[in-house]
């Protein structure tokens, strides 16, 4: 082979693995995982710290507010392999394209989204935070340090938080898109702030000893835990699909909107910009207090509702039913067939799938029957949702949402942990939401043939399960 041969074969193979390395990776967090095992292979011994200064620089993150409380310097260590420095940029930085696709987030296996900006910057102010107060800094990194940076007039009042979205394939994710116009912060950005908060605070004031010495494994416990049998009630108490409750545990929804104010006048200080005038203070004001609102409602009554085409569903056949609302009524309802508890996002999505298959095709409904179901993977996931009237109950779908669990109960109850989703979580997130009446009513309902024909028995109180007597709220 001459010279200008073998050049040419050796560019070609260096394009050709460039071209392999971009088409193999995906926005998963198991791959994200692996990224930052790279980072602590390339240098061994490499401590947590290290590591996240390395993935931070990688992305740019070096604003003046993150060099004041992370007291940021060079990350040291060798360069890390170009297509590994690719891949961290990319899933580090954050953005909002034109298109309105997310930038910067990982899926996580269970199947939420998280932007890893304030999940990494909350990790780091954890490890170097040594005071209760310098954790509690840990809110201008992972929510405040954002409100301030998008312009108030692009945003109106009634619409500060969210949306969440879709990604184009749960199998191997590469695009997320938004399903609305995005607020001050996604959804995608708040799950990070949770989990950099939850996560950052923990490390600081450990409240277990052996706490892994890397990342990747933090990173492996809190994202990756396989649920047993039990679910949610057996699992520990540090995951991922804690989230909300570890949050709403650490007190922070108490945090009053004059204190985030606060907290953007220092950034603005730290960051040499000038002072906010009266108006704009008091617009900010105005925000920050219905975004708490907003948030509290949204994102900690609420469970986590995994979106319909998340969970892979086809198209609602006809023209939907719009509900009138508010509703009076809430109807229990189990599978039965499913008989088995899901306890993962995959086997949760393949079942809703298989639902809404044997409802259209084999009963020939317009869609899956109900407005929401409820796995043990500790999510509810969109049936016909909110606005749309179900087929759930008969002669009472227009009068209520139909809410069921995955399995077949009529000997045994569904987890506690899944059961709290529903009875608590999301019939006050309807309360709050205006779907539900104030004074709405529980009903149980028994499912003998199947929820739309003649010969279903109805139960103020079903027989076994005391926790879903009739309930006023």
């Amino acid at each position: 082979m001459d010279k200008g041969s073998w050049k040419h074969s050796l560019l070609l193979a260096v394009v050709l693995a460039s071209t392999y390395a971009e088409a193999s990776f995906s926005w998963h967090m198991d791959d994200f995982i692996q990224a930052v095992k790279q980072v602590e292979d390339g240098v061994p011994g490499l401590g947590p710290v290290a590591v996240l200064k390395r993935l931070r620089h990688a992305a740019g993150l070096n604003d003046a507010l993150i060099q004041y409380f992370l007291r940021a310097a060079e990350s040291g260590g060798a360069e890390m392999d170009v297509s590994l420095l690719s891949f961290v940029t990319k899933a580090v930085h954050h953005r909002v394209t034109e298109e309105n696709q997310e930038e910067g987030v990982v899926l996580t296996p269970d199947g939420t989204t998280v932007a890893l900006t304030p999940l990494l910057l909350g990790l780091e102010a954890g490890f170097l935070s040594k005071t209760k107060d310098r954790v509690r800094g840990l809110l201008r990194l992972t929510f405040t340090k954002d409100l301030e940076s998008h312009s108030l007039s692009h945003h109106p009042l009634s619409h500060h938080l969210g949306p969440d979205g879709c990604w184009d394939n749960v199998s191997s994710p590469q695009v997320f898109t938004l399903l609305e116009q995005p607020g001050v912060l996604t959804t995608a950005q708040i799950n990070g702030g949770m989990d950099g908060f939850v996560l950052g605070t923990e490390i600081a004031f450990p409240s277990t000893s052996g706490r892994p010495l890397k990342l990747s494994g933090i990173l492996t416990e809190y994202y990756c835990h396989n649920l047993e049998v039990g679910g949610v009630d057996v699992a520990p108490r540090l995951i991922s699909r804690r989230r909300r409750e570890n949050f709403r545990e650490l007190g922070v929804p108490s945090i009053t909107a004059r204190q985030v104010v606060k907290s953007v006048e220092k950034q603005r200080r730290v960051m040499a910009l000038t002072k906010m005038d009266s108006k704009t203070k008091k617009q900010l004001m105005t925000l920050v207090k219905e975004g708490v609102k907003e948030f509290v409602q949204e994102y900690l009554e609420c469970p986590p509702i995994i979106p319909r085409c998340m969970w892979g569903a086809k198209p609602y056949k006809g023209t939907p039913t719009n509900l009138t609302l508010p509703l009076p009524f809430l109807y229990i309802h189990h599978t039965a067939t499913p008989s088995d508890p899901c306890l993962t996002f995959q086997q949760c999505s393949a079942d809703m799938r298989s639902m809404q298959r044997f409802h259209q095709d084999d009963r020939g409904w317009d869609d899956i029957g109900y407005s929401f179901v409820a796995g043990s993977d500790g999510n509810i996931y969109e049936g016909r949702g909110w606005l749309q009237q179900g087929a759930h109950t008969l002669g009472h779908n227009s009068v209520g949402f139909g809410v069921s669990f995955i399995g077949d109960y009529t000997s045994r109850l569904p987890s506690q942990h899944a059961m709290g989703l529903v009875r608590d979580q999301l019939a006050s997130c309807a309360v709050g939401g205006g779907q539900l009446e104030a004074n709405f009513t529980l009903q149980g309902h028994r499912q003998v043939v199947n929820t739309s024909c003649p010969g279903d028995t109805f139960y103020n109180e079903i027989t076994g399960w005391e926790h879903f007597g009739e309930v006023k709220k």
